[in-house]
């Protein structure tokens, strides 16, 4: 396996510019403390996963998605922990999100600061994307892989809700609780070691990977939020953001990916209600979208298309589910809209990928 080098881009501020479908190394860093703790050589390992040494030595280093579930998929096969995904993200918390973190911990209360992790989390990951909801009293903090064919997403999920769970004790501060984890599914799962770390009842086969808490927890104020400071790293964010000049097509595609994983109505997808957020008549945008090489149906179809594979395989959805998810008036639709787009119906490519 080829070592995989990937090119990091750095803004004058030192932070890194990271690529579609990639995520800064920040969150891997504990990885080779890990590897040696469990006995194993982490340079042979990382290694043997075709992972480039030298990116450990930044947090500003940026991985493409598919080439960190090797490398996690790798890891815990050969160290015979199929927790590694836990014991790796339980290392790490609000810090792991450099600037974004930052902000977070300068906001006034609890939902300010989920609130800005979300909005600006394509600057430390642009894989997946943190979701927030409430369902009557409870408060939902999700994480949903987007990025398609990505292996080892078990290991990476399992990471995600324990960096989550570090992020919301630190900032909740003392007596923050969660109610319920929803964990990703996972074949024989022993759940043990997640009871031993998030101290609370577990559920698998939700909807999205989550942590519950109480909702009333959001206005929390944070007892360290700094207005002077949270205006201060905002603007370094911003200027770091303006730096990616991002066209069209690339930011048409983030509020389509972040709406539909939401499960919105399919009236928030249409062309005129998307036209609209960004200030243009559907025309405008369609002609500019075709300026870029696509349209609006077509980039819809390829957002569409990218997350039904995903949440195929990392979720128990039903097909009823996913159509409603995604927009379509019925299952119906939906399967035949999968099957233009694959060859196959999506019962079928679902059993395809769990016999693999």
């Amino acid at each position: 396996m080829r070592p995989v080098d990937h090119e990091s881009r750095h803004s004058p501020a030192g932070a890194a510019l990271v690529g579609e479908g990639t995520c800064r190394m920040a969150a891997l860093l504990p990885l080779p403390g890990l590897l040696r703790d469990l006995g194993h050589d982490p340079d042979r390992l990382i290694a043997e996963a075709g992972v480039d040494l030298a990116l450990f030595a930044d947090a500003e280093n940026t991985i493409p998605f598919v080439a960190m579930g090797c490398l996690l998929a790798h890891c815990a096969e050969v160290t015979q922990c199929p927790h590694l995904g836990l014991e790796l993200g339980r290392r790490s918390g609000l810090e792991t999100l450099g600037l974004v973190g930052r902000l977070a911990a300068a906001a006034p209360d609890l939902g300010g600061a989920l609130r800005a992790i979300i909005l600006y989390s394509h600057l430390h990951d642009r894989g997946a994307v943190p979701l927030l909801w409430e369902q009557a009293d409870q408060a939902r903090l999700g994480y949903v892989i987007h990025w398609p064919d990505v292996p080892g997403t078990h290991p990476i999920y399992d990471g995600a809700l324990a960096i989550m769970f570090n992020v919301l004790e630190t900032l909740g501060g003392p007596g923050w609780k969660a109610t319920e984890v929803a964990l990703h599914p996972a074949p024989n799962r022993d759940l043990a070691p997640y009871r031993g770390f998030f101290r609370c009842p577990l559920r698998i086969g939700a909807r999205h990977a989550a942590l519950a808490f109480p909702a009333t927890g959001l206005s929390r104020p944070l007892a360290g939020a700094d207005p002077a400071a949270y205006v201060h790293t905002l603007r370094e964010i911003e200027a770091l953001d303006a730096l990616r000049d991002l066209g069209l097509r690339a930011r048409v595609g983030r509020v389509l990916r972040r709406l539909l994983i939401a499960g919105d109505p399919a009236s928030r997808t249409s062309l005129e209600r998307i036209a609209a957020l960004f200030g243009l008549h559907s025309r405008t945008l369609n002609r500019r979208l075709q300026a870029e090489g696509t349209s609006f149906r077509g980039l819809l179809d390829e957002t569409r298309y990218r997350i039904a594979r995903q949440l195929l395989r990392d979720t128990l959805l039903g097909v009823e589910e996913l159509a409603v998810t995604l927009g379509y008036a019925d299952a119906t639709a939906f399967s035949r809209a999968f099957r233009r787009w694959s060859g196959t119906a999506p019962s079928r490519w679902r059993a395809a990928q769990r016999q693999g």
